[in-house]
């Protein structure tokens, strides 16, 4: 078994975890997100994805596991990965998988998708993930030469709405289309959705926000404490002595809170 084929049977069925903090927040270290992946691996993860070569190569020291890496340049339009220079210094740094942006967006050096994985596999023994937004990005990703595909843009960009937890229907889509390995990434918020994933024909699945953002999940408690108030605050509050009314819908939205706005991104 060459040392590609291994990568891809250790992640077979098994958890990917996300270690990656947001610009200006306090876990926003090298050194926090390798803890972060030490316990993530103590807990069971199969490989950890990490953003940006400090995180990666620290993370590449201090866990035995293999690393997804990439590097995001900004937050709008092709940010994840986005030049062939930023893929080699992400595999330069450690990474066995670097992540790229999969889409058919025009890249900002210029390159095709398929010139820079060519050029990934040429420089690198590193395999290449291509994180899509559509089936159409990740057929093109595959033809391009990618070795994995994710699920990770589904929904961020414009081909495909953004669903209240993962794309089961585009990763059951991925999975009945591709050869290549499907990772299911993107708004897995609970053990339950991660094993639909699975079911639905992943490979493996990725989770971030949910395991490694105690910003987002403390906002979820939060805001599910503070959900009947903020309801009766909306409606100028009950009667006196009377409690607020709430029907299934109202109960499936305190119990499952999307990940605010400004957590959502991609893991």
């Amino acid at each position: 078994m060459t040392a590609a084929q291994q990568i891809i049977e250790t992640l077979r069925g098994g958890l990917v975890v996300s270690c990656q903090a947001y610009p200006g927040e306090p876990l926003r270290s090298p050194e926090i997100m390798s803890r972060m992946a030490q316990a993530a691996v103590l807990g069971g993860a199969v490989a950890i994805r990490a953003q940006g070569p400090d995180d990666i190569r620290l993370v590449h020291q201090t866990v035995s596991v293999p690393q997804i890496g990439l590097w995001k340049i900004g937050d709008r339009g092709v940010f994840i990965t986005p030049t062939l220079a930023h893929a080699l210094a992400v595999v330069d740094a450690g990474a066995e998988v670097v992540a790229i942006d999969g889409t058919r967006r025009s890249r900002p050096d210029g390159l095709t998708l398929q010139q820079t994985i060519e050029a990934i596999h040429d420089r690198s023994s590193a395999l290449v993930m291509a994180d899509a937004g559509d089936l159409d990005d990740a057929l093109a990703s595959q033809d391009a030469g990618a070795d994995l595909v994710g699920s990770t843009l589904a929904g961020y960009t414009p081909s495909r709405p953004r669903t209240n937890g993962p794309d089961l229907e585009l990763i059951g889509q991925l999975a009945g289309r591709l050869s290549v390995p499907v990772l299911a990434e993107g708004r897995v918020h609970t053990p339950q959705q991660a094993r639909a994933c699975l079911d639905a024909g992943a490979h493996a699945v990725v989770v971030g926000t949910a395991i490694t953002h105690p910003t987002a999940i403390t906002s979820w408690f939060a805001d599910a404490l503070t959900a009947d108030r903020r309801l009766d605050n909306r409606r100028g509050g009950p009667p006196t002595g009377e409690q607020p009314q709430t029907g299934p819908a109202d109960e499936h939205r305190i119990l499952a809170q999307p990940v605010p706005d400004q957590f959502e991104g991609t893991a």
